[in-house]
């Protein structure tokens, strides 16, 4: 900020003083001669006092003693007898000893005068300074976007920027000199007792306040005080400046609001899930029984009759006995799939390629007569549940060696794809069938197939499976693939859902 200094001319020099001084009494006894000349008596004394108060004036206490002396010898040798010498007899001492003291009296008078107007400029200067910085403040204040007023202990408004104005829509001159709560229909979020306390004991308070702007639409602004005392350290003013939250906090009630719908919505769906799930396992669970005997009975049947039915009856019976075999596979899959979400999770730092071993020795005898290359690339270990992760890898490597049974050589590939400090990405690639990436989002679907039972057998809820254990993981699943170029399934983890 640029400041101003009065530049003061500095004081005559000795020279200059003693010149000066000769000239006014020069002048006086002149002006004295002159006038005693055509007969005008007695004004020596005040043409000399005036000299000496010239003298005073511009040359300071030096040029009034110089003054004093020259006007008492001039006025010694010109106008008292005897003239033209200088001396002074008895009677005339007391006039000359008044004389000096009239004139001690004039310079002091003087002296105080221009000391007084000294200080009087000095203060005026300081006063234009403060004036001009307080008023490049103002110009500053007044160019920002933000809302500033200034209101004194009574709440009466004494400044009111531009920002304001932008805000709550009153001009300063409609603004000044009212009080801010009652043009702005301020609500305070506890009582204003206590924010005043709070604003004296450490100069400032911040909140959160409600407005009224002048079309007397509402306004929420997020507000900070700052005491201003005087220089008794009495409090003077509060300086306020306020930014518009309406919006924010619009936004944050809405946000609550979904939140509180979506709370109410996960509880209902949660609770639809837990029936879901319960259905499935009782549904699941009481067709066991009838299913063992339709299976049993046919199978007695086919045994006490075989020889006496004919080829089409055969077929007949083969076909309920596959039908519930396959029956009973599904309901095996449904049972351990709605058995994954109630089981609880035992969490513990384990290798993962451990658990592929172990899948593949699970999956060993489905590629028995098979021509099959194996990649197994290093995983690390990783914080999960043994069972459930150790039948994600069976489900995938299990999928990779079926899609792969029309290939005379079938290649497997399990490895890391991608790990960091909190998650890790494992995928399972195969050279198979692989599928249409438009019906990807089917695959992970209960009881979803892409591919014909007779081309492929099972029952469509390992995939589902899969995913359910991944999201009890904290991850997911996806795939990528295409019709007879393999596919590839990745999931996820996130240390974070571990121990």
């Amino acid at each position: 900020m640029e400041h101003w200094k009065l530049h003061t001319p500095q004081g005559p020099s000795a020279l200059q003083t003693n010149g000066l001084v000769v000239l006014s009494i020069a002048v006086a006894v002149s002006g004295a001669l002159f006038l005693d000349r055509y007969f005008v008596r007695d004004v020596e004394v005040p043409l000399f006092l005036f000299a000496v108060a010239i003298s005073a004036w511009y040359g300071k206490t030096t040029g009034a003693v110089l003054a004093l002396v020259l006007s008492c010898l001039t006025f010694d040798y010109f106008f008292v007898q005897p003239l033209h010498t200088l001396y002074i007899s008895s009677s005339d001492l007391p006039y000359f000893v008044i004389f000096a003291a009239f004139a001690s009296l004039v310079t002091w008078f003087s002296a105080i005068r221009r000391e007084v107007e000294a200080e009087l400029r000095r203060a005026r200067s300081r006063l234009e300074t403060e004036v001009a910085e307080r008023t490049q403040q103002a110009s500053l204040l007044n160019l920002t976007h933000d809302t500033i007023f200034v209101r004194d202990m009574n709440d009466v408004i004494s400044y009111w920027n531009r920002g304001a104005q932008e805000l709550y829509g009153w001009t300063a001159a409609e603004a000044i000199g009212k009080r801010s709560p009652l043009l702005l229909k301020t609500v305070y979020p506890k009582p204003i007792e206590e924010i005043r306390a709070e604003l004296l004991a450490s100069g400032r308070w911040e909140g959160e306040i409600e407005k009224t702007r002048s079309d007397g639409s509402g306004v929420i602004v997020a507000s900070r005080w700052s005491l201003r005392r005087d220089p008794n350290g009495q409090p003077a003013a509060i300086l306020e400046t306020n930014n518009d939250i309406t919006e924010h906090k619009r936004r944050e009630q809405e946000i609550r609001t979904l939140n509180v719908e979506l709370g109410k919505r996960t509880t209902e769906l949660e609770a639809t899930n837990k029936e879901l799930e319960s259905f499935a396992y009782s549904v699941s669970h009481d067709l066991r029984a009838p299913l063992r005997h339709m299976s049993g009975f046919t199978e007695l049947l086919q045994k006490s009759l075989g020889a006496s039915l004919n080829e089409k009856s055969r077929r007949y019976l083969g076909i309920i006995l596959d039908s519930s075999k396959r029956m009973g596979n599904l309901i095996d899959d449904l049972l351990s799939f709605s058995r994954i979400s109630r089981a609880e999770t035992h969490w513990a730092v384990l290798s993962l390629e451990q658990l592929v071993q172990e899948a593949l020795s699970e999956v060993r005898q489905e590629t028995e007569g098979r021509k099959v290359i194996w990649k197994l690339g290093a995983l690390p270990a990783w914080p999960c549940d043994r069972s459930m992760l150790r039948l994600v890898l069976v489900n995938l490597i299990s999928n990779a060696v079926k899609f792969t049974r029309t290939r005379p050589q079938a290649e497997i590939e399990v490895g890391c794809q991608e790990q960091g400090p909190e998650r890790l990405v494992v995928f399972v690639r195969d050279n198979g069938v692989g599928f249409e990436m438009k019906y990807v989002n089917k695959l992970f679907g209960v009881f979803q197939r892409l591919h014909p039972t007779e081309a492929f057998e099972g029952t469509g809820i390992g995939l589902a499976t899969v995913q359910r254990i991944v999201h009890r993981h904290g991850g997911r699943v996806w795939a990528e693939g295409q019709v007879d170029q393999g596919a590839t399934f990745y999931f996820s983890l996130s240390k974070s859902q571990g121990v």
